[in-house]
């Protein structure tokens, strides 16, 4: 599944002028407010008519002004979930769930009601009404509405922004269910970086109203230059596998091609594939390997770049493969003889680690 993006609206002063294209899984619309990110997701849903341009999931145009095609809401078979869940409130959720349904061109299926009751964990919520759930419930509910109407596209609009940080460690391990198990493209806005980290597989940035960039999300939230809320929040991805947990310190042993890292958070079964988010800013450089140090996590690496980013420098770490980044004064680089290709150690304290940005993902399809 795809989409391919390329448009352009002018709404008074401001003008969006936005291209990109987008495989499986989950592509974030990332940039500050007044970027463009809901005027696009409302070109794509149909809320809005662009003044030129197409839209297209899997080749099937949704509008091509080019050709005088502007197909209706209606007939998208796209679905929303907005940052508020809009259920009805006089409906159980079982009710709920089933106006998902009254908009799906096939005949209602109980086995996907139940499949997609039991991905999202709202099976034992089928009988209460909208005002006794939690808002990770509600918002939970309104993502099962919208799968039950057999979307072919999934737009999701900040379907957190509205929720307090225990909420959305509640519904963020729904998504990232939904961005490996639905099998339905997401596009999803969002200003977070941590949630973008945690669940992008594609990064779109805007900003004013035009796409500064798009691609893989480890390589667009490593460049500090992309990173337009705080970008001291630039930083890498890493794909780690779970090994052990020690139940003295509670920190889980995690492994992959960087080295080993010690991290805080929930216990997770040996062999878990994890995406681990390790910011600019919280990695430390040094040019010989430390001792008598308190940080548990030492990777050796050698620069693979230096961006200058301000009055800062973002310094580029090859880990056998893994790509770090590290944020360090002019003055350090200088005097720590920092180029291309030098051999360094990157420093990062366990307790630098959110376990709320350290996400699951799918382990890979066995050949």
């Amino acid at each position: 599944m795809s989409i391919q993006v390329d448009v352009q609206l002018r709404r008074g002063a401001f003008a969006l002028e936005a291209a990109f294209a987008a495989g499986p899984g989950l592509t974030a619309l990332f940039g500050r407010s007044g970027s463009g990110k809901t005027t696009l997701i409302d070109l794509i849903a149909g809320l809005a008519r662009p003044d030129r341009g197409r839209i297209a999931v899997d080749g099937a145009a949704l509008v091509d002004t080019a050709a005088g095609l502007f197909l209706p809401p209606h007939r998208r078979r796209v679905g929303v979930v907005f940052q508020d869940a809009r259920l009805f409130p006089h409906l159980s959720v079982r009710t709920n769930l089933g106006y998902g349904r009254v908009f799906a061109r096939h005949r209602p299926d109980p086995a996907a009601f139940a499949s997609v009751t039991e991905m999202l964990g709202i099976g034992h919520l089928l009988d209460r009404q909208p005002a006794g759930l939690s808002g990770g419930e509600r918002q939970r509910v309104a993502i099962g509405r919208a799968l039950l109407a057999q979307p072919r596209l999934l737009l999701m609009d900040e379907p957190l922004a509205a929720l307090d940080e225990a909420r959305k460690a509640e519904i963020l391990p729904y998504i990232e269910r939904l961005r490996d198990e639905a099998g339905v493209p997401i596009v999803y806005v969002s200003h977070a970086v941590s949630e973008v980290a945690r669940l992008a597989t594609t990064v779109v940035v805007l900003e004013a109203g035009r796409v500064a960039a798009a691609g893989p999300a480890e390589a667009i939230l490593r460049r500090a230059d992309l990173v337009p809320i705080h970008e001291a929040e630039a930083g890498a991805l890493l794909d780690m596998v779970v090994a052990d947990r020690d139940p003295e310190t509670g920190l889980t042993r995690l492994t992959g091609a960087a080295g080993q890292l010690l991290v805080p958070g929930p216990a997770r079964a040996p062999g878990a594939r994890l995406r681990v988010r390790i910011p600019a800013r919280d990695v430390l450089v040094a040019t010989e390997r430390p001792r008598g140090l308190s940080a548990r996590n030492i990777l050796a690496g050698r620069v693979s770049a230096l961006t200058p980013s301000g009055t800062e420098i973002l310094v580029e770490i090859d880990c056998k493969g893994a790509p770090l980044a590290a944020r360090l004064t002019a003055a350090a680089v200088r005097e720590l003889g920092l180029v291309p290709d030098s051999p360094v150690y990157a420093i990062i304290k366990s307790a630098a680690f959110d376990p709320a940005g350290i996400g699951t993902l799918k382990p890979p399809v066995a050949i």
